[in-house]
């Protein structure tokens, strides 16, 4: 048993490293514990077999599955194991793994069933904080971490941020002459593209360095630091005070509740499969969506039968992806006299167009519609071959290989550069999006697995038809030869997950309460991805890193304020 902490943070990824740095920068003593293994920055290496083939930063399949319940058409239930739904198992989290996109939120997000009214059989709500009560918390991220960007206002009024301050941390890291045809095209067609703003550093910064544009962001951990990873940006702040200790390969099992429905301690495996405990004033959940509702769900007590802070029943409902979606164009070097500009070998475009978040359409009618950012196809080596041999847009089907391929493959990484487009649209809250606790599946620590159920509501579909389409036509315009999309867009982006524990100011209708404490264990927190209610259109990570730097402020001041 280790007693003694003031803090026990369960996860070290966004949710859990900004409690980790102000508890223990506030004077607290903070254990985080995290499941996975504790690299260092130098072993994050390009490596595509390593890092995206091999399960390095999630664990495999036979040893920790989840069970992905899917239902066709006619109704029928079907389920099988994956590792899908692993988004980064490692200290740090997935923020590791993220390409750094730190979007804000739109008021309108925080009040989505009051704008666009209630939605047949969805479960949309509004949350019980507002913009302005964030706000201060999105500034203050974008110092932490050092988020790099421009605070554009030639923007229409319902996508402009409303900022109290003047600016981004530091200026845009170096763009890719892309960036000036999407702003010239745009303008000319009445939309409004506008720097994206990125959580990474130009510059060496705070012992950290600058970007090295490599140009292998997403998916890979970053060896300069410049990507703000809870690894780079947060843990060591924790580390520097001495007050707080990380264990990583610590699978948090079970949190230990007494009579009165408090939570004692949390009991973990540590890496010989031995089984732990550590008791504190003050737990932190903090493991990712799924796996947070999971660990809840499994952690029954005397005033939790139906798992800790479920007397709602609504652990693991409205569980949130962003809905999914990408296109592509090419744009050939022998279609430009003078070509240099395409050649270049700028890793970022870092531009993203807002015109289509809120929806007017006369079929559509009036809805939330999403963000779409422009970069350049990511260099796996593999992914491209892969591409080029299974490639859905052969009108026949056929597979290439041999020197039909090698042509393929050769055209694309010659002949040619490929601009992409992606699209983070709206997942309407439903009831049937959900996480249960598989009956028949354990883990190889013996505990049940998550079983998954991500359902997609009706609409998520519509809205990624119609921002798919508006994504083409402006490839179009661009002027790329052979504009497609990927074949299956609609359905959940897996590396983007939230809900299954939202947050609200009755207990009867949602887990957390505005402070995203749990209602019925006024001791626990919730800080990952879990409390939001509707998914909003822009990446998660950095209003996760807000919500926690917020939540943080009210843990410190629930154990007795600053001990400065």
């Amino acid at each position: 048993m280790s007693a003694g902490f003031d803090v026990c943070v369960i996860g070290s990824g966004a949710g859990g490293g900004p409690v980790a740095a102000a508890a223990a920068e506030a004077g607290y003593r903070v254990a985080v514990l995290e499941k996975g293994p504790w690299f260092d920055q130098e072993q994050f290496l390009k490596d595509e077999i390593a890092i995206c083939r091999r399960p390095t930063f999630w664990p495999r399949k036979k040893d920790e599955p989840h069970v992905w319940e899917w239902m066709d058409k006619q109704g029928k239930r079907s389920a099988f194991l994956t590792d899908q739904f692993w988004n980064g198992n490692l200290v740090g989290g997935a923020s590791i793994v993220m390409s750094g996109f730190f979007l804000r939120l739109k008021p309108t997000d925080f009040r989505l069933r009051s704008t666009y009214g209630p939605v047949e059989d969805a479960d949309v709500v509004d949350w019980p904080i507002s913009y302005d009560d964030l706000e201060p918390w999105y500034a203050q991220v974008e110092q932490d971490v050092g988020v790099s960007g421009l605070a554009w206002e030639d923007l229409p009024p319902d996508v402009l941020d409303k900022r109290s301050t003047e600016d981004m941390a530091f200026l845009p890291t170096r763009e890719h002459p892309f960036a000036d045809l999407i702003d010239k095209k745009g303008a000319e067609l009445g939309l409004h593209p506008f720097p994206t703003p990125r959580a990474v550093l130009p510059e060496d910064w705070n012992g950290r360095r600058g970007c090295a544009y490599s140009n292998y962001c997403g998916s890979y951990g970053c060896r300069t630091g410049a990507k703000g990873s809870s690894l780079a940006a947060w843990l060591p702040r924790a580390l520097a005070t001495k007050r707080c200790e990380i264990r990583s390969r610590a699978m948090v099992t079970k949190l230990v509740s007494d009579e009165t429905g408090k939570v004692v301690k949390a009991e973990y495996r540590d890496r010989e499969g031995k089984l732990q405990s550590i008791e504190a004033s003050v737990f932190v959940v903090a493991c990712q969506a799924i796996e947070s509702a999971r660990l809840l769900l499994n952690s029954r007590g005397p005033k939790h039968p139906n798992g800790l802070a479920n007397g709602s029943g609504l652990v693991g409902r409205n569980l949130l992806y962003s809905t999914f979606g990408a296109g592509w164009g090419e744009f050939r070097y022998s279609a430009y006299k003078d070509d240099r500009w395409l050649r270049s070998k700028e890793t970022f475009i870092n531009r993203s167009i807002q015109d289509w978040y809120h929806i007017d359409d006369p079929k559509l009618g009036k809805r939330k519609g999403g963000t779409m950012d422009f970069l350049l196809m990511h260099p796996n080596p593999i992914a491209v071959g892969l591409d080029q041999a299974f490639n859905d847009n052969v009108p026949d089907g056929r597979v290439f290989w041999g020197q039909a391929l090698k042509d393929r493959i050769y055209d694309w990484c010659h002949e040619a550069q490929h601009l992409k487009f992606e699209i983070f649209g709206e997942w309407l809250a439903d009831r049937r999006s959900r996480v249960t606790i598989d009956p028949y599946t354990k883990d190889r620590w013996g505990n049940q697995v998550a079983r998954v159920h991500p359902y997609s509501h009706p609409r998520n579909r519509e809205t990624a038809d119609y921002l798919m389409a508006r994504g083409l036509d402006f490839m179009r315009a661009l002027g790329a030869e052979n504009p497609r999309t990927v074949r299956r867009y609609g359905g959940p982006s897996t590396n983007l997950v939230a809900g299954t524990c939202r947050f609200g100011k009755d207990p009867r209708t949602s887990v957390l309460d505005p402070d995203c404490r749990a209602h019925e264990a006024r001791n626990l927190f919730v800080t990952d991805g879990s409390f939001m209610p509707t998914a909003g259109s822009v990446p998660f990570t950095f209003t996760i890193y807000a919500n926690a730097r917020r939540v943080a402020a009210r843990i410190v001041e629930q154990l007795g304020g600053p001990r400065r």
